[in-house]
């Protein structure tokens, strides 16, 4: 039996599809106020059939940070795909990445030794990777602390992970950059499919490494079936400047490009104005520093370790981006 922790986003959702149509038994832990629709409004993106498919799944209710919702879940547990996470730029957020993503994942990886489980995958981020400025980032580039809060998290919380990896938990981890898919239109890359539907005028200056939500849980699910352990994968099918991003996305919406960069100086004015507007309306603010410092700020990944471990042949991002437009118009249909 398999477990999954963030059942109900983004990478979670495309998992369980995955698990559940190569017939493994699947359990999957979710809290209280959750969204299961969300779920099956992914699973139907692939199959008619969703309703079957989404029965087929022992649903859990319960929290990382909640040990006695834990122990429950854990029974009878063989494999862990933890992929739960609170994912924010904002830093008064901080205090709840903390306990989710830190402590939560301590709590999973210390349940796992207490279970004996067999094999653990644990969902980072590029934001936990270290960043070099004259050339490919891999997995081995340094790791220089940074005023992002979301990376700190994970950053730390990869750390709880290499604990339990020491302590003998057979774990990977696996560090996706921006992930393109469907059924999440408010957050992630989603958020951008609906901003570029409403009309754009800039775009972002930066770039950044992307890969469809298919391959990351396809290479999950092909590093636990091969058994392999203790390393830390980047997973990037292209590194592509959030211009051409943009410009693709429009041209598969049918609708005309941002054709105006937003640079530092411009985006530093937006951030200004944008804390203006929330001391005057008292609504939350919606930039911050750290979420206009990664859209600025140009990176390059390499996918050279995960190539040839696995020999995986990624989906093209061009192709993901119109399978994602397709998905996204049909619910405007």
């Amino acid at each position: 039996m398999i477990l999954v922790t963030g059942g109900t986003g983004l990478v979670g959702c495309h998992l369980l599809y995955l698990l559940v149509k190569n017939n493994k038994q699947v359990s999957a832990l979710h809290r209280k106020n959750s969204n299961l629709e969300k779920v099956k409004k992914v699973f139907s993106s692939y199959s008619r059939n969703f309703q079957e498919i989404f029965e087929k799944i022992n649903w859990i209710e319960g929290d990382i940070n909640d040990l006695e919702s834990l122990n429950i879940a854990f029974k009878n547990i063989e494999e862990i795909y933890h992929c739960a996470a609170f994912i924010s730029f904002d830093k008064n957020d901080l205090e709840s990445m903390k306990k989710i993503n830190i402590e939560g994942t301590a709590n999973m990886v210390n349940v796992a030794l207490d279970y004996k489980i067999k094999k653990f995958c644990y969902v980072s981020t590029i934001a936990a990777i270290g960043l070099s400025t004259n050339k490919f980032t891999d997995e081995e580039t340094e790791w220089v602390d940074n005023s992002n809060p979301y990376s700190q998290t994970k950053k730390n919380a990869e750390m709880e992970v290499w604990r339990g990896i020491a302590e003998g938990l057979n774990a990977t981890i696996v560090n996706p950059g921006v992930i393109i898919g469907s059924g999440f239109w408010r957050r992630g890359s989603g958020a951008f499919f609906t901003q570029i539907s409403r009309g754009m005028n800039y775009y972002p200056s930066g770039k950044t490494g992307f890969i469809c939500v298919k391959d990351v849980v396809q290479i999950m699910y092909d590093l636990m079936e091969k058994n392999i352990f203790s390393e830390r994968f980047i997973l990037v099918a292209e590194n592509w400047s959030f211009k051409d991003f943009f410009r693709r996305v429009s041209l598969y919406l049918n609708l005309n490009p941002p054709k105006k960069e937003a640079g530092k100086t411009l985006m530093t004015l937006a951030l200004i104005l944008d804390f203006i507007n929330s001391l005057i309306s008292g609504k939350k603010r919606k930039l911050n520093s750290s979420s206009i410092e990664s859209s600025i700020s140009t990176s390059h990944y390499s996918n050279t370790k995960i190539l040839s471990k696995l020999n995986y042949d990624f989906i093209k991002i061009d192709k993901s981006i119109e399978e994602t437009c397709k998905v996204f118009k049909s619910r405007l249909d």
